[in-house]
């Protein structure tokens, strides 16, 4: 993978990061997004002794930040070969006739349309040169609808049909698209949802061993190290103690 260059979005924390880090330890140069300004500067002082590291500071569900702020990459970061759509969040969990529809327009914005914008900006340039890999975040919640869940699965279902859909239409130009479902995954993920509510969010882990993100990461430097002709398409990745969606072993 020497000399291989990955755009990773929502790199400033959890699976992002711990995928950034792992990207660098094997030699992949680094295009690092996200919106929070004093992670990517802290984030690539500590990669840069690695591996070339460039970052860009926008928000993926602004359009114009996005198309902006790629057209802005120097010219020995211009091609990239492998794209990871990571950027995500989850907003409140309610019932849909309670949702909170600026949650749902966040949740929709970020993990829909960020991706879309994110893609669509990229891919011209993979089709261009043959070549490429797009591997997209998914959730368990893009397979499986959980009370509660609804607007956030339903965003996460568009991710899992986008996936699908990229595959086919990138089929032609000899790019790899894969997926990656995580179930319960300890980062951030719960803080946001629960709107900065710790305690909330440390209760969502009690009780059995969730996976961390630098677990994922591993699973996502496998899939794009395989051969070329090889395509994991499409994975989900469960703690052992995760049946599915909604059950938990817990002690």
């Amino acid at each position: 993978m020497n000399n291989k260059t990955a755009f990773i979005t929502g790199a400033t924390s959890g699976i992002g990061k711990a995928t950034a880090q792992l990207f660098a330890k094997n030699n992949i140069r680094l295009i690092l997004c996200g919106r929070r300004k004093e992670r990517l500067v802290e984030l690539k002082e500590e990669l840069d002794k690695l591996t070339d590291v460039i970052t860009l500071q926008f928000d993926v569900s602004k359009r114009g930040e996005v198309f902006k702020a790629i057209e802005s990459l120097p010219n020995e970061f211009q091609e990239i070969d492998i794209l990871i759509n990571n950027a995500g969040n989850a907003h409140g969990l309610s019932t849909i006739q309670e949702g909170d529809i600026d949650d749902w327009d966040a949740m929709i914005d970020i993990n829909v349309k960020g991706l879309l914008y994110v893609s669509r900006a990229i891919l011209p340039k993979m089709i261009e040169k043959n070549n490429g890999f797009v591997v997209n975040i998914g959730s368990i919640a893009g397979k499986e609808v959980y009370p509660n869940g609804n607007v956030y699965c339903a965003s996460k279902y568009a991710v899992n049909a986008l996936n699908k859909s990229m595959r086919i239409d990138l089929n032609n130009y000899n790019i790899r698209v894969s997926a990656i479902h995580p179930g319960a995954v300890e980062t951030e993920f719960s803080e946001v949802r629960f709107k900065g509510d710790k305690e909330r969010a440390k209760n969502v882990y009690k009780g059995f061993k969730a996976l961390e993100a630098k677990d994922v990461a591993d699973i996502i430097y496998f899939v794009i190290t395989r051969p070329y002709h090889v395509n994991i398409e499409d994975l989900i990745v469960y703690p052992t103690a995760q049946a599915s969606a909604t059950i938990l072993n817990k002690e």
